[in-house]
């Protein structure tokens, strides 16, 4: 710890630790003073206009102009694939060593620039200081043990057995594909772009990286610790515009040997089963969730209620992860609404900026109008215990923020298998584990899950049920969301995701790779 950086962990990232707060706010003015500048592309190691620009403005207040950045075309993406096919054989031969050298020293420059880039996120997509510190220092966190979990490995270069003859010499290697396309959703606009580029590169593989438009300034910040850690030109490229122009060339490119997609069911299941066309080609998507909690008789309610509540509506309920459904013995079920009304009402909606606020804005217009349409359909067909306002005071009505939401609905509801990507919960009445089980796993998605029971057998028969990738048991710091690198392993079964591998986990690099078998005879 120094007086320019705190180590984040867990531990750290407290809303009492002053040291953390003070330094935030030194980087906090870092980023506003980088707010308005206009921004290129990145391609082959320089910078370049496109076809016109578009802005960004902040969603905590609309006046906020974030930056001005460069709309990048379908040629700007051939040039970028190009580019990356030529830098990529020298970037392989370079050596996973010195691959692994230049992108720690990446994840060192992310953290030493944690308050600023923080900050700037913070405003970007309306992140509390304590979501965006934790999100800058778990993508550098995502390379170092990406990295780690490679060398173990001897990089994924192991000798195999022989039939006898000393002569034959066998190994198993693993290879890189060529090029990968990297398109990243806004809600974690660091991670879910740092962590799929930075395993494609040290597996060799160069980078082709779209970014979501509202968070393009994060995109350029990812580009400058790459580019100062001395990544060679060409070996990442930066293309920043549309999805129907930039994402499209991406998708069909034939020259994009691999792609990686954060985003929606829709458009994530409609690019894996067309992204193969002359042979099968590595297509990881991660299409969010639809997350349950259940709570059982037995339960701790008052801590059922702190986990549902940090998962339902941190930042604004917009994570893949985000506890959007509770299913609950009936018995305990009119104390745990109460729980979950009153601690829900204690929450405080406003500017993520100061220390104060518990979550921000939700990221547009067009949330705040799926917010609103999903409460006038509770309304209508079942209960709102509470909020379900939009909030216009003062300053907020020039942001975009909403009421974080509970309500009750039928266990039919279509509000219980959509994903809203809003801070919107819906709870259900339920007889028995066993029909707690069979609702939650009937819907699409299986991204995380968590249960609450002082029941050994009823938790043993959760974790073997339950159809989902990422399991909470008993968590009071959040139902269903809060992964770690190393610590918990994070994908989705079913609609969330494409490979049964999960980020954050020693399984991941290797998806980024191809193997190969070598027989050598002296």
């Amino acid at each position: 710890m120094t007086a320019q950086r705190i180590k984040i962990t867990y531990a750290t990232l407290r809303a009492d630790n002053e040291e953390l707060h003070a330094l935030y706010e030194a980087g906090l003015e870092k980023a506003k003073a980088r707010l308005g500048q206009y921004h290129r592309n990145f391609i082959d190691g320089a910078e370049r206009d496109g076809e016109g620009t578009f802005e960004v403005r902040s969603p905590i207040d609309s006046e906020i102009l974030v930056g001005t950045f460069a709309r990048g075309t379908r040629q700007d993406v051939q040039d970028a694939i190009a580019a990356a096919r030529r830098a990529q054989p020298a970037w392989f031969r370079l050596g996973w060593e010195k691959r692994l050298e230049i992108l720690r020293r990446a994840a060192e420059l992310i953290s030493e620039r944690q308050m600023e880039y923080g900050g700037l996120m913070a405003i970007e997509v309306g992140k509390t200081r304590l979501e965006a510190l934790g999100e800058v220092e778990e993508a550098a966190d995502l390379i170092r043990y990406y990295a780690k979990t490679a060398e173990d490995n001897a990089f994924y270069d192991h000798p195999m057995d022989n039939l006898g003859d000393s002569t034959v010499h066998t190994r198993s290697i693993l290879r890189p594909h060529g090029v990968f396309a990297i398109i990243s959703p806004f809600n974690f606009p660091m991670a879910l772009a740092v962590g799929p580029s930075a395993a494609a590169m040290m597996a060799g593989n160069t980078v082709v990286f779209k970014p979501a438009t509202v968070a393009a300034m994060t995109a350029v910040a990812i580009m400058e610790a790459y580019r100062d850690a001395g990544v060679p030109d060409g070996v990442f490229n930066l293309v920043m515009g549309p999805g129907d122009t930039v994402g499209d060339e991406l998708q069909t490119n034939q020259g994009i040997d691999g792609i990686v997609f954060t985003g929606s069911y829709e458009v994530g299941f409609e690019l894996f089963r067309n992204f193969s066309t002359r042979y099968p080609r590595p297509c990881v998507v991660e299409m969010g969730g639809k997350n349950p909690a259940i709570v059982l008789r037995s339960a701790d309610l008052e801590e059922a209620a702190e986990g549902i509540v940090r998962a339902a509506f941190g930042f604004s309920g917009q994570k893949c992860s985000a506890n959007s459904r509770v299913y609950v013995e009936r018995p305990v079920h009119d104390e745990l609404v109460r729980q979950l009304v009153e601690k829900t009402e204690k929450l405080v909606v406003g500017d993520p900026l100061p220390r104060t606020a518990f979550t921000g804005p939700v990221i547009d217009e067009r949330a705040v109008t799926r917010h609103q349409f999903a409460v006038s359909e509770a309304r209508r067909d079942g209960t709102v215990f509470t909020g379900g306002e939009r909030l216009t005071d003062g300053d907020l009505a020039r942001g975009f923020y909403v009421e974080p939401t509970v309500v009750g609905l039928p266990a039919s509801h279509r509000l219980f298998q959509d994903e809203l990507f809003a801070p919107f919960t819906a709870v259900c009445a339920v007889d028995s584990l066993d029909e707690a089980l069979a609702l939650a796993n009937d819907n699409t998605y299986g991204l995380t899950a968590g249960v609450y029971s002082e029941d050994d057998a009823e938790v043993q028969k959760f974790l073997e049920e339950i159809q989902a990738g990422v399991l909470y048991v008993n968590r009071r710091a959040g139902a269903t969301t809060g992964a770690w690198p190393g610590v918990q392993a994070f994908g989705g079964w079913k609609g969330s995701g494409s490979t049964g591998k999960s980020g954050l986990s020693m399984y991941y690099v290797g998806q980024f790779l191809r193997e190969q078998s070598h027989t050598i005879v002296d």
